[in-house]
């Protein structure tokens, strides 16, 4: 009777014991984010990426076989909008869900959403030879109380800075800003304390200091110069750009990323107040560097010859870390304009139409999960 009452206490023991299995060897799993409208995070960098020369296809068929887009229905989860032109600028709305989209040549900007028809917002007339157009484009810095945006346009005389309240005409905020034959483009970002940041072609010609041409600007919304700036009299913050297509703020550390496109080399610049320092990275292939997003410890660059996205880590002191990456090679085309949403998601607009292998619902805007920041904390 003892031995079988110890066995049955033995046995209630171990059933206890069973709820809390702390011993023994476990597999870890990653937690998986950014479920629900986006079905999951994008599979970036891709095991096996469609070559550039065969456009992808995307979601699973009714045998699991990937399925390709039809007219402007594109089943990839990753995918907001279809059948743009090719897209020169984006920016995000405060939702994190709806963003406003620039067409380069058209000057259409369209509010696009995820199962939503894109909606006309407004037109702004522009020129977009000698690589001009519409290729900047932010929210005004209290855009929740004045719903106002900016973008960049080239028109036949200049290139220039304008305003956008919904149904009104788009109003001159910075005019004058020398258009030539070549190098019209132009990039728009907002610093950290709200001024506008303005990104400007040379338009082809030689530096010239007294020249709004080849510069990054800082003004405030009135087209001003914001205060702080090197020359208090000056909106010129920093000289000696090419034909700029990005520029970007990490919200943390501040820093400033520009990306330019050189006769010689592509270059990502490192903003400093009064000049503008050596490239901190070069692409001497010139993979046709476009939009940028940063955050701490990383800077995507979206690249349109190339139809990827560059990844580099830098630490807090500018300095990268770790190998560079090259993601989405071909998953999408040809890359131009990139912008970080308030909850961290990456929204990218392709440029397929404009010299790149179109597929039916081209051109495309994508709203993808970045890939995660890894420099090292330096004191």
């Amino acid at each position: 009777m003892r031995r079988a009452l110890a066995a049955a206490a033995l046995g209630v023991l171990l059933a206890g014991c069973a709820e809390f299995p702390d011993s023994g060897p476990r597999e870890w799993r990653d937690k998986v984010e950014g479920t629900g409208e986006l079905g999951g995070p994008p599979l970036v960098p891709t095991p096996s990426p469609p070559s550039p020369q065969q456009p992808p296809q995307s979601g699973p068929g009714p045998s699991g076989a990937p399925q390709p887009p039809s007219g402007c229905v594109d089943p990839d989860p990753q995918v907001v909008a279809t059948c743009l032109n090719p897209v020169g600028a984006i920016a995000v709305l405060p939702d994190g869900l709806t963003a406003l989209v620039g067409e380069r040549a058209t000057g259409r900007v369209l509010q696009v959403r995820r199962g939503v028809d894109p909606v006309l917002v407004a037109t702004v007339p522009t020129d977009a030879s000698g690589g001009g157009g519409l290729t900047g484009l932010v929210l005004s810095p209290s855009y929740v109380e004045d719903q106002l945006l900016y973008a960049y346009v080239s028109t036949p005389t200049d290139n220039r800075v304008v305003r956008i309240a919904k149904g009104e005409p788009p109003k001159p905020v910075l005019t004058g800003i020398p258009r030539g034959a070549t190098h019209n483009s132009g990039a728009l970002g907002v610093d950290v304390d709200g001024s506008l940041l303005v990104a400007t072609g040379d338009a082809g010609q030689p530096a010239d200091p007294a020249s709004l041409a080849g510069k990054v600007l800082r003004i405030d919304t009135l087209g001003n110069p914001a205060r702080g700036n090197p020359d208090p009299a000056s909106r010129v913050l920093s000289s000696g750009l090419s034909a700029p297509a990005g520029i970007c703020t990490d919200p943390v550390t501040t820093m400033t990323w520009v990306t330019d496109r050189t006769p010689v080399q592509d270059a990502l610049h490192l903003l400093v107040p009064g000049q503008l320092p050596a490239p901190a990275w070069t692409w001497p292939e010139r993979p046709g560097v476009g939009g940028c997003m940063a955050q701490p410890g990383i800077v995507t660059i979206a690249q349109d010859q190339a139809a990827a996205l560059f990844v580099l880590r830098p630490s807090d002191n500018g300095a990268f870390t770790g190998a560079p990456e090259t993601i989405l090679k071909g998953t999408y085309g040809r890359l131009g304009a990139a912008a970080l949403a308030p909850d961290g998601l990456l929204w990218l607009g392709t440029v397929n139409k404009a010299g790149g292998n179109v597929i039916p619902s081209d051109d495309r805007v994508i709203r993808i999960q970045p890939p995660a920041g890894g420099g090292e904390s330096r004191a």
